[in-house]
C-alpha cells in the first residue's frame, strides 16, 4: 500500500501544484509529502518535479507519469467499488464540496448520522462559495448552486431553489424599501455582492413583467463568503440576495424583510456533480443519495423548492 500512497501524493502534488497543499489534502506533513515524492523518484530513477524556493513544476517525466498514475488509482477505485457492491458494504473516503450556506445548514448536520449508519465511510467536507474544480481538486462529488457550464460531469438536478432580496428593518428605515429592481438602481441602494477575485461586474437577474432582466447593481461591501453577506445585511448594511432557505429563519423572525418583491430574483438550480468515473462508486452513490434527499427536504421546508 505504500506505493499506492505515494502515487496518491504524487497525483495531488501534480494537480495542486504545491507540496504543502497536497500534504494538507492527504492529511500529512510537508516533510512526509516530500519524502513520498522522493521515494517515487528513487524508484523510477527520474525527477518528477523541478523545485525552487518559490515554485514547483512537473518535469517532462512527471507529466508522462501523471497520466499513468491517474489510471492506476482509477483502476484501484473501480476494483474496490466492485468488492463493495459484492459485499454490500461501501467503504473508503468521500471528498465532497458544497457552498457555505448549504454545507453549514443542511449537509454538515446530517453527516454524523450518516457516519453512524456507514462507519466504514469517511467524509472530507470542503465548504466554499467559489466555483470548485471537481476533477482538479480530487473531489468525488460537489453540490453546486447556480447555472452550470457544459461539462462531462454526471449532473443530477436536486431542485430549483427560490431566492429573495432582503434587508434589515434598520436599513429599510434609513433608505426605504425598493419595490422593484428599477428602484434599486434609481435610488442607489447599497447591494451586498458575492464576488471573487477576477469576477466580472456583478449583476442580479430579476423577474420582471417583460421577462428576466439583468440589473447592474453596486454597493460598498463585497465578500466571497455568503454568510458574511448575511451578517452584513442583519447589521443593516444593505440589501442581499440569498437562497430563501438560507434566510428563512431571519425572514420569519423579522430580522430581515423581503424587498423588491414585485421583481423577485430568478430561481437558481441546486445540483450534484460527480465525475463520470466516480458516479457508480458505492460509497459515493450512498452518500449522494442520502444528502440529496436531505437537501430536498430542507429546501422544501425552508423555501418551497421544486424538484
Amino acid at each position: 500500500m505504500a506505493y499506492v500512497t505515494n502515487l496518491k501524493m504524487f497525483v495531488r502534488v501534480y494537480e495542486l501544484g504545491s507540496m504543502s497543499a497536497a500534504a494538507r489534502d492527504q492529511r500529512a506533513s510537508p516533510a512526509v509529502a516530500s519524502s513520498r515524492i522522493a521515494e517515487l523518484e528513487r524508484h523510477l530513477g527520474v525527477r518528477l518535479f523541478n523545485r525552487t524556493t518559490r515554485a514547483l513544476s512537473a518535469t517532462e517525466h512527471g507529466r508522462l507519469f501523471y497520466d499513468g498514475a491517474r489510471k492506476v488509482l482509477e483502476a484501484i477505485d473501480a476494483a474496490e467499488a466492485q468488492v463493495a457492491r459484492a459485499t454490500q458494504a461501501p467503504r473508503g473516503t468521500v471528498f465532497v464540496a458544497a457552498p457555505l450556506g448549504l454545507g453549514r445548514r443542511v449537509l454538515a448536520p446530517a453527516i454524523p448520522a450518516f457516519k453512524a449508519a456507514f462507519p466504514d465511510i469517511d467524509i472530507r467536507l470542503r465548504l466554499s462559495d467559489r466555483l470548485v474544480d471537481v476533477t482538479g481538486e480530487g473531489l468525488d462529488l460537489a453540490f453546486h448552486l447556480g447555472p452550470l457550464a457544459d461539462s462531462d460531469m454526471k449532473i443530477r438536478k436536486i431542485a430549483d431553489c427560490p431566492r429573495v432580496l432582503c434587508a434589515a428593518p434598520a436599513y429599510i428605515a434609513r433608505r426605504g424599501a425598493p419595490r422593484t429592481g428599477a428602484d434599486l438602481l434609481r435610488d442607489g441602494h447599497d447591494c451586498l455582492n458575492l464576488r471573487f477575485p477576477g469576477a466580472p461586474e456583478f449583476q442580479w437577474t430579476l423577474q420582471t413583467a417583460q421577462g428576466p432582466r439583468r440589473f447592474d447593481i453596486s454597493g460598498p461591501l463585497e465578500s466571497d463568503d455568503g454568510d458574511v453577506l448575511t451578517g452584513w445585511a442583519l447589521d443593516g448594511c444593505g440589501i442581499v440576495m440569498k437562497p430563501r432557505f438560507e434566510v428563512a429563519a431571519h425572514l420569519a423572525s423579522g430580522a430581515l424583510c423581503e424587498v423588491a418583491a414585485a421583481t423577485p430574483p430568478v430561481p437558481t438550480q441546486l445540483a450534484c456533480l460527480t465525475p463520470s468515473r466516480k458516479h457508480r462508486d458505492p460509497k459515493v452513490q450512498v452518500f449522494a443519495e442520502q444528502m440529496i434527499a436531505r437537501c430536498r427536504a430542507a429546501l422544501a421546508a425552508g423555501g418551497g423548492a421544486t424538484a
